[in-house]
């Protein structure tokens, strides 16, 4: 079965890694609600570098790939079962959303592209980019009860 492309890493994560990785972005709204706005952007310029997680993913299977060419050309052909394997992998997360390198980098910490996103979203309202906007039924409303309302 083919993941839609929005969620797939999310939902084929534990539960336990998510949860920690959503908290990981309160705490760090939370922490800038009554920062300096030039806080807040500097934040938001260290999120613009972040890399997610499909980008360590690409680099993960590039590297051994090139690391069982190599390898397999110079020390034994049975190395050449490494980017066979990995390609594997690759196809997996393709389809699913999943592999097994997958597990390890969400529990490091690396996060999708869409929660990337929601941090940044979350961290302009704190700062003010949308005061004149005027969404109606946000006075009162703290970027965090904000955030937690996209999430759901």
């Amino acid at each position: 079965m083919i993941a839609s492309t929005d969620s797939r890493v999310e939902h084929s994560t534990d539960p336990t890694s998510n949860e920690r990785i959503r908290e990981q972005i309160h705490n760090t709204i939370a922490r800038y609600e009554m920062a300096n706005p030039r806080d807040v952007t500097y934040r938001l310029a260290e999120l613009d570098h972040e890399w997610d997680i499909e980008r360590v993913l690409e680099l993960n299977f590039s590297s051994v790939v090139l690391a069982g060419m190599t390898l397999g050309t110079l020390a034994n052909r049975k190395w050449y079962l490494l980017p066979a394997v990995a390609a594997c992998f690759m196809v997996q997360h393709v389809m699913q959303g999943w592999c097994p390198p997958l597990v390890i980098l969400r529990r490091l910490g690396f996060r999708t592209s869409a929660e990337i996103n929601r941090e940044r979203m979350a961290l302009k309202i704190v700062r003010g980019d949308f005061a004149d906007v005027g969404v109606p039924g946000s006075e009162g409303t703290t970027p965090s009860s904000l955030l937690r309302a996209v999430e759901e």
